[in-house]
């Protein structure tokens, strides 16, 4: 009786470990599409169309690998829809030409971009395991 109780213990706690990895995982891929959008060189040269710091395929491999964690491990069957309406949303928004908006519009523009290309890898796999739970059902 005991074992059965230890080892529902453990996995609660590896459950946890790895919501609060994907809880980082999002926080930090958040923070990089947003940084890397162009915000650097707008600090730095006043201008959002100076040279990347970070190589365009470095940071959307980044971003990508970022998202899969997310989409993997975060997301409880509650958590779905909301997640999946909100990249829905980011998704849409992304084709908004805010690079009209004086001086900040191309930062801006890039960093919806950006987290966009966060965004979709974990709403493709949200979206296959909705799928994978209704045709279980």
């Amino acid at each position: 009786m005991d074992k059965k109780n230890i080892s529902k213990a453990g996995s609660g706690k590896k459950k946890y470990e790895l919501h609060r990895i994907a809880h980082y995982a999002f926080f930090v891929g958040l923070v990089i599409a947003i940084l890397s959008g162009g915000w650097f060189s707008l600090i730095l040269n006043n201008s959002c169309t100076a040279n990347r710091i970070v190589s365009p395929v470095a940071l959307v491999t980044t971003l990508v690998i970022l998202g899969l964690i997310v989409g993997l491990i975060n997301l409880s069957i509650k958590e779905t829809v909301p997640f999946l309406v909100a990249a829905i949303a980011l998704m849409l928004s992304g084709i908004v030409n805010l690079s009209l908006i004086p001086g900040i519009g191309s930062c801006l523009s890039s960093s919806l971009s950006n987290i966009v290309v966060f965004v979709v890898p974990g709403a493709v796999i949200v979206g296959l395991k909705a799928v994978w739970r209704l045709a279980s059902n």
